[in-house]
């Protein structure tokens, strides 16, 4: 959200003397950068299971039938499920964040809409 400061280029009061003080106008673009840094954080996950696995198996070829090893399948398998989970809120957080800033553009156009009939500060009356 942007606070706005008359009507000129959004930094200083209007010039005369009919002062209307400070407006509130909606950015979507913070929750838009959000959403994109959702999805980097998703897409930047995307390599890691294939990773863990190649990793693995190195690992698993060259140490035999060592028992920490069933306990090291179950702790990889863990972690897969982990950054899948990781990667699904990101993509769910992603999609919430640009439909609350679509929402929210609404709004404010509802409610500039209904006040098409209030005289607006450096208007003239009608």
């Amino acid at each position: 959200m942007t606070v706005v400061h008359g009507l000129g280029d959004g930094t200083a009061p209007p010039s005369g003397g009919d002062h209307c003080g400070r407006r509130l106008e909606h950015s979507d673009g913070p929750w838009l950068r959000a959403a994109g840094g959702a999805d980097e954080l998703r897409a930047h996950l995307a390599p890691v299971r294939q990773e863990l696995g190649l990793a693995h198996q190195g690992l698993m070829s060259g140490a035999g039938r060592l028992t920490a090893l069933a306990e090291l399948a179950a702790v990889r398998e863990s972690w897969e499920r982990r950054i899948q989970a990781a990667q699904g809120e990101c993509g769910s957080l992603a999609d919430k964040l640009r439909e609350a800033a679509r929402i929210q553009g609404g709004t404010n156009e509802a409610v500039r809409s209904s006040f098409t009939s209030v005289r607006v500060c450096g208007e003239d009356e009608r």
